[in-house]
């Protein structure tokens, strides 16, 4: 069985990429290591990459841009996968606005540019496209609130966030905006060609391999900036910003369940849930538990478009996953990245 991965130096492209190598697949990894050219030598991809390279003959590297079109188109052709997982994207919120026309080609026109292959040379074959919360924009914010000591969340006991909320007429970022095209594209070319397209609106990804940094990648900026000692800048609703967490492992473990019985054309919202749900001021104290003390300052004014609640409704994906459950709890989660930023500055420190 062969298998692409776009993004295969990312979070959830190098958790799939792995994952799928030690099962046996074929892997074709196709990454750029644009992030490094967004987020500077702290975004770089390079070291998962290698790390894949080393560790797995079944992993084999691809390191073209998905923006060039014939190349997308040439390099289906040639590997015809029974299985393709899009994660290659500019994923930041912020950065999309000082690069307008690179967030766009990379996910809009690089997302079409795959489909359109996939369509003329492997129709069948299930594809998993990682979208974003930030499609729904600024919409969230506006179901009613209450105010806790510690963190917003809905009121009138709405669990999540399910698929059945509007995406249009509200403040989404050029992230956004591009993130949208991307999403309907996959859902059209599931629909209307009939190709097995599931879509994921992903809310906050994390693991630790994260390449996390101040502009995209919260948990895991935050866990870093708590071991090294460096200071951490809160941004507006008074740090009681709520985001539900899921592992990288249960994306791909997601992922899996779609291949074996694909949906297409489906949305689908992931993340970790209620029960993976935290505030950067709950953050702050579990890390303080831990014995981490971060160094913070608040500044009043919230980040254009920022969400200030969002937790993901599961419901959908338990019904047509039913296999699948979270097993990486808020702990675990916390746990493992604590240990992998103290490997990280240890090698550093020697």
């Amino acid at each position: 069985m062969k298998a692409i991965v776009t993004g295969s130096g990312g979070l959830i492209g190098s958790e799939c990429a792995r994952t799928l190598c030690q099962q046996g697949w074929q892997v074709a990894g196709v990454d750029n290591d644009m992030r490094r050219e967004f987020f500077g030598d702290a975004g770089t991809t390079k070291p998962v990459v290698r790390q894949l390279v080393e560790t797995f003959p079944n992993y084999t590297h691809f390191a073209f841009d998905i923006r060039d079109r014939q190349g997308v188109r040439d390099f289906i052709e040639q590997q015809r996968p029974e299985f393709i997982i899009h994660t290659a994207a500019q994923p930041s919120h912020d950065r999309a606005a000082a690069i307008p026309y690179d967030d766009f080609d990379v996910n809009a026109v690089g997302t079409l540019n795959l489909l359109v292959a996939a369509r003329d040379f492997c129709p069948n074959s299930p594809i998993c496209f990682t979208s974003t919360n930030k499609v729904y924009g600024d919409t969230p914010n506006h179901l009613p609130l209450v105010e806790l000591e510690k963190r917003w969340d809905y009121a009138g006991g709405r669990d999540g966030i399910g698929e059945d909320m509007s995406i249009d007429q509200c403040l989404h970022s050029l992230f956004g905006a591009s993130k949208v095209a991307a999403d309907i594209l996959c859902q059209e070319f599931g629909r209307y060609f009939g190709m097995p397209v599931g879509i994921f609106r992903a809310g906050c990804l994390t693991g630790p391999q994260h390449a996390a940094v101040e502009l995209h990648g919260y948990l895991g900026y935050i866990v870093q900036c708590a071991i090294a000692g460096k200071p951490y800048t809160i941004y507006g609703y008074k740090a009681k910003q709520v985001r539900d967490q899921i592992h990288s492992k249960d994306v791909c473990n997601l992922f899996l369940e779609f291949f074996a019985s694909p949906k297409p054309g489906q949305v689908y919202n992931l993340g970790g849930g209620r029960q993976n749900s935290l505030s950067i001021l709950e953050t702050i104290d579990r890390l303080n538990a831990l014995g981490y003390e971060l160094r913070h300052s608040y500044v009043d004014t919230n980040r254009t478009g920022d969400h200030i609640c969002y937790i993901s409704d599961l419901t959908k994906i338990h019904r047509d996953f039913p296999k699948w459950k979270l097993e990486y709890s808020l702990d675990r989660i916390l746990a493992e990245m604590v240990e992998q930023n103290l490997r990280t500055k240890k090698a550093a420190e020697s």
